[in-house]
C-alpha cells in the first residue's frame, strides 16, 4: 500500500524516466497530489502494465494541484554526463511546478539540493509515496510517447518497443545501422565499441 504522508501540505514528489537508455532523452516529472488523493491502481511505473499506465496519466493530470514534466536531451546528456542530467531534469520539472512546493521527495539516494527547498531522497520511493510513484507514471508515459515519435523517422530501432533500452535487437540495429542524433554518443552502445567505427 502507498504512503500519502505530507512533511508539508505543499510536498512534490519527483522522479526520472530513462536513464539506463542509449538513445533519447532522459525525462523527469514533479507532481504535488492533494492531500485527499487515492488511487487503487497507483504504484511504481515499472511494476504497472502499459495500459495501467496510460489509464493513470490523465487521471494524474486532472487531479493534480500541479504537474511538470521535462526532457533532457542526448546532447545535454553527453556534455553533463547522465547523472547530472537526472537531476537537471528533475530541478526544471519542479521549476514549472505552480504552486511552488515547500518541500521535495526524490526517488533513490542522491539529488542536488534544489535553492531553497529542502528534499528528502527516498530508496525506492516510488513503490513506497504516492506522489513519486505519480512521477515515475508521467515521466515514464511521456518519455514512451516521445520514444514512439522518434520511432517513425528511424523504424529499424524498433524504438517504439525498446524505448531506447540496451535490448539486444537494439545492439544489432545499432551494429547494422550506426548511430542516430538521438543516440547518446557518451554512452557505451556496443561491447565492442572500440572496433565501431563511428
Amino acid at each position: 500500500m502507498l504512503n500519502l504522508c505530507y512533511h508539508s501540505s505543499s510536498e512534490a514528489g519527483t522522479d526520472e524516466a530513462g536513464r539506463g537508455c542509449l538513445a533519447g532523452p532522459v525525462t523527469a516529472s514533479a507532481i504535488i497530489l492533494p492531500e485527499n488523493f487515492s488511487n487503487t491502481i497507483l504504484n511504481d511505473s515499472k511494476q504497472l502494465s502499459e495500459n495501467k499506465r496510460a489509464l493513470l496519466k490523465p487521471i494524474l493530470e486532472k487531479e493534480s494541484v500541479s504537474f511538470s514534466v521535462c526532457h533532457v536531451f542526448q546532447d545535454e546528456i553527453d556534455e553533463i554526463n547522465i547523472l547530472n542530467a537526472s537531476f537537471l531534469a528533475m530541478h526544471r520539472a519542479i521549476a514549472k511546478l505552480e504552486p511552488a512546493p515547500d518541500f521535495i521527495i526524490v526517488d533513490g539516494n542522491r539529488f542536488k539540493p534544489y535553492p531553497n527547498i529542502e528534499h528528502e531522497c527516498i530508496v525506492k520511493g516510488d513503490g513506497k509515496y504516492m506522489s513519486i510513484a505519480a512521477a515515475s507514471v508521467l515521466a515514464k508515459t511521456y518519455r514512451d510517447d516521445y520514444m514512439t515519435k522518434i520511432h517513425e523517422e528511424f523504424p529499424m530501432y524498433n524504438w517504439k518497443k525498446n524505448k531506447g533500452y540496451p535490448t539486444r535487437e537494439h545492439r544489432e540495429a545499432i551494429k547494422k545501422y550506426g548511430l542516430t542524433k538521438y543516440h547518446r554518443k557518451s554512452f557505451r552502445q556496443l561491447p565492442e565499441q572500440l572496433t565501431l567505427d563511428i
